[in-house]
């Protein structure tokens, strides 16, 4: 044991289970107690190996514990708990592993090995559950790759591209990606200069609320319905996460690591992975931490110049200027893709194609006339933000309001009832009266209360039914799109069964049944709830962001002049 040299985790790990031993009274450190703490560490790396080997960390948790609770105790022990001898020999069996893969280190996933190694309660238990030392061993090769262990904190770059970036191929196959539209000639020349031989590394610039993340979100869309050219099929779109790399970075020489341990696995993937990372302008300077330090920009210089990083960038056109330009060298490096501001009328187009979620999402109805109040207002009244954001954030809110108001107590029910309130209060007052004056407005006031609670109840009923159709014509639209999702992973993947199943057999289903509860929400006589939102709420809105009346925003020209 002289030359044990625990990574930063593993000594964690023995001084919980040291803790734990100690706090359970048990003159030991057994072997279950030095499981259950790899098991319990935050972003610890036993649970993801158990999972990689098929077995369920709970489980082994679960059992773990009922071995913990069999283990012999005494109370009010003074020595500290010792290493048992099964203990020993798996610290032992970890030191060896390491020795043998040439890693300077004993980290947490050579302990779990050695844990499995031997004849213990929890070698048994690991093994009998498939978590056994041979396929422990291949299952972390896999996660950390031709890595070796030569820093007291290699867990934090195992992964690190997982960690540290959001893949948004998976997202667009799940279905969690709005549709794209109106983007399709950015969208081809950003795909044209990721096919180029070299220099293959477009950065989108135009100015902030544009669409340029929607154009990266719209190619992982393409990729996945296959719908680009043979060197970009079946590659993965990921978003590169520089905050959450900076952050957290205690030591000098943290981030590099991190930056380096992503990259290196982006190089592993042989062109198989297309970096995003929004807002370019952020890596010059990051993680720099004072004079010799290298930023983020100088470290993917030579991968970008070797090609062994295909990257698509977006900022704005100021920022580039400010940052990218002044270096040259990286500048170099990137073609410019720009991204103008869509038309009013395009704008409209990009509204229609996103209708279907934000009215799922809200429970709403939205017109047509809506969306195009929505385009039109925000370019002529908020002028300091630009399409389509601007008018999408309007319909959003729009919409968000409307539902807030479905949501709560209409104003005829909340006014009735505050007035039977108020006759109660009242009717308690009478009643400790005696002269006959009291009597008589006590029996006036019963009847009028009496009434006004029939009114109440009736209204009360009247909204929760109105509330209650709304309610069923939006979940029947929500499990219309979960089902439509579903239809197009099935075609993607080639269940062609399935996708019968469901474009012919459930989706019409659904659509029937919201065929049907329609009529029910909307044919209402003297209508408590609105549900769709139009013109007025657009206007009203756009009054509370500039301050400019509503019922001036929709004149007409004839109306103004006749007003000058």
């Amino acid at each position: 044991m002289d030359s044990f040299n625990p990574t930063t985790k593993t000594q964690a790990a023995l001084t919980a289970a040291l803790q734990a031993a100690s706090s359970a009274g048990n003159p030991e450190i057994r072997p279950a107690h030095l499981l259950m703490a790899l098991l319990t560490q935050a972003d610890g790396i036993a649970a993801p190996l158990l999972e990689a080997v098929g077995v369920n960390p709970a489980t082994i948790r679960a059992e773990t514990e009922r071995l913990l609770q069999h283990l012999p105790s005494s109370s009010g022990a003074t020595s500290q708990p010792q290493l048992s001898r099964e203990s020993l020999a798996a610290i032992t069996a970890a030191q060896q592993l390491a020795t043998e893969m040439d890693d300077e280190y004993v980290s947490t996933e050579h302990l779990l090995v050695g844990l499995a190694t031997g004849d213990s309660d929890v070698a048994k238990l690991l093994t009998g559950a498939g978590a056994s030392p041979q396929a422990l061993r291949e299952a972390f090769v896999k996660v950390r790759g031709s890595a070796r262990v030569t820093s007291p904190d290699p867990e934090a770059s195992y992964q690190a591209l997982e960690k540290y970036s959001t893949d948004l191929t998976a997202r667009a196959r799940e279905g969690k990606l709005d549709p794209v539209i109106g983007r399709d000639n950015e969208i081809r020349r950003v795909i044209q200069v990721l096919s180029r031989r070299t220099k293959n590394n477009p950065v989108l610039i135009g100015e902030p609320g544009v669409g340029k993340t929607a154009i990266v979100e719209g190619l992982a869309q393409r990729i996945i319905d296959g719908d680009v050219p043979e060197s970009l099929r079946d590659k993965t779109v990921v978003s590169l996460d520089l905050g959450s790399m900076v952050a957290g970075a205690k030591y000098r020489g943290e981030f590099e690591e991190r930056l380096k341990a992503v990259l290196d696995e982006i190089k592993e993937s042989a062109g198989q992975i297309i970096t995003f990372i929004d807002e370019l302008h952020t890596i010059v300077g990051a993680g720099a931490t004072g004079e010799g330090a290298m930023d983020a920009g100088n470290m993917i210089k030579p991968m970008l110049a070797r090609g062994e990083l295909r990257l698509v960038g977006a900022t704005t056109l100021d920022e580039y200027r400010k940052y990218i330009e002044k270096d040259a060298a990286l500048e170099r490096r990137f073609q410019q893709v720009f991204v103008g501001e869509p038309s009013v009328e395009d704008t409209v187009g990009i509204l229609r194609g996103l209708k279907d979620r934000y009215e799922v999402h809200h429970g709403v109805q939205i017109t047509d006339s809506a969306l195009v109040a929505a385009a039109t207002l925000s370019d002529r009244y908020i002028t300091s933000r630009f399409l389509p954001d601007k008018a999408i954030d309007l319909v959003d809110e729009s919409a968000s309001r409307l539902r807030m108001e479905i949501d709560s107590r209409p104003v005829e029910v909340d006014e009735v009832e505050r007035l039977v309130r108020r006759l109660e209060i009242e009717e308690m007052a009478l009643e400790k009266e005696e002269d006959a004056a009291s009597k008589e407005r006590l029996e006036k006031l019963r009847t009028e209360l009496a009434d006004y609670k029939e009114k109440l109840a009736e209204l009360t009923t009247r909204w929760q039914n109105e509330k209650n159709a709304i309610d069923v014509v939006r979940e029947f639209k929500e499990q219309l799109e979960v089902l439509r999702g579903e239809a197009d992973r099935a075609e993607r993947d080639g269940d062609l069964a399935k996708a019968a199943e469901l474009r012919y057999g459930r989706i019409p289903e659904v659509e029937k049944k919201l065929d049907a509860a329609l009529p029910q929400a909307q044919a209402r006589e003297a209508v408590m709830l609105k549900e769709q939102v139009g013109p007025d709420d657009i206007a009203d809105v756009v009054s509370a962001w500039t301050g400019i009346p509503a019922g001036r925003l929709l004149e007409g020209e004839t109306a103004k002049l006749l007003r000058m």
